[in-house]
């Protein structure tokens, strides 16, 4: 089958309607027409059904769209990579991150500077309270934010990144105690407030703001970054939910992480503008679908036992990016 033979099945798979398909691709309907009766004698069997009314994928050329859209994809994207190399990219890329999301994401970064040596990255720290603040203000060229992001002005690019959660709670607190906790037992337990600019369904993402059972979790002190978070856990003004990392990087006295066996998975995503064109900003995000790809194959078990401080609660994450 030809590309261009590719192009008017895909057309018609999404139209359904051979005139549509005709006006869209600027070609006769006889040859749409053509085209199809060539694929099904060539296949064996009917692509679609058609009646005087409708047109309809059959189950077999329902499986052919599907394979054949992802071919088509995977192709676009290989001249889109080739282009890159060929003009060369360069310049640097200016990233923004929370807490230890910089260091989580260095071996994407060591891929990208692999592909194109003539580019830098450069890590930028965001704040808790301002999660989209750098972005908007061209600060950053794109930001790795845990989902969901629903912005408009903002385009989810791929994830990097899935993982567990855990409590962290003041060390001689009653819940340090527990072997595991739920998010039933935040009920009582104030967490940090962080401020209106996050949009509340981003921070409920994280801290919800009621309980499984409806009762609301206080908001407790005011806190602008994960450092400030810490720091109020730490002196017993508070407890709060961080993502599973956090208990690799952050050690502090007077914190323990306990795992919340109830809480779903977080994914963390790269996000940029919405108006951003920068060939920088796309083949990042091109490498991070390529090492997506990689730990894919490279792991197909559904999980992976968690390294550093929680290797002895016996938990599992989810193992790698979706």
């Amino acid at each position: 089958m030809e590309l261009r033979d590719v192009d008017v099945f895909l057309a018609l798979a999404d139209e359904l309607h051979f005139g549509r398909t005709a006006e869209r691709l600027h070609i006769s309907q006889a040859r749409v027409s053509q085209v199809i009766r060539k694929q099904e004698r060539a296949i064996g069997a009917a692509l679609f059904e058609r009646t005087t009314r409708t047109v309809r994928l059959t189950l077999i050329g329902r499986r052919l769209r599907d394979d054949l859209s992802h071919a088509r994809d995977m192709f676009q994207e290989a001249i889109t990579r080739a282009k890159g190399a060929a003009q060369g990219l360069r310049g640097t890329l200016r990233v923004g991150f929370l807490g230890a999301m910089g260091h989580e994401i260095r071996p994407l970064i060591e891929e990208f500077r692999s592909h194109h040596p003539d580019s830098e990255v450069e890590l930028v720290e965001s704040r808790l309270s301002d999660p989209f603040g750098l972005l908007r203000a061209g600060e950053v060229d794109a930001q790795v934010l845990w989902l969901p992001v629903q912005e408009p002005d903002l385009t989810v690019g791929p994830v990097v990144l899935t993982e567990g959660r855990v409590l962290a709670v003041p060390a001689e607190s009653d819940l340090a105690r527990l072997v595991s906790v739920a998010w039933e037992e935040l009920d009582g337990y104030p967490v940090a407030d962080l401020g209106g600019l996050a949009p509340s369904y981003w921070v409920e993402a994280l801290v919800p703001r009621r309980t499984p059972n409806g009762r609301l979790i206080k908001r407790g002190p005011t806190a602008r970054t994960l450092q400030e978070v810490l720091t109020l856990i730490a002196d017993g003004q508070i407890v709060s939910p961080l993502h599973q990392h956090s208990t690799r990087y952050f050690s502090y006295p007077g914190i323990a992480y306990l795992p919340i066996h109830d809480a779903p998975s977080t994914q963390w995503a790269l996000v940029w503008s919405l108006t951003n064109r920068s060939g920088l900003v796309h083949a990042f995000a091109q490498a991070a679908r390529d090492s997506a790809a990689v730990r894919g194959r490279a792991r197909p078990q559904r999980g992976r036992r968690v390294a550093g401080p929680s290797a002895g609660w016996g938990g599992y994450v989810s193992g790698g990016s979706a």
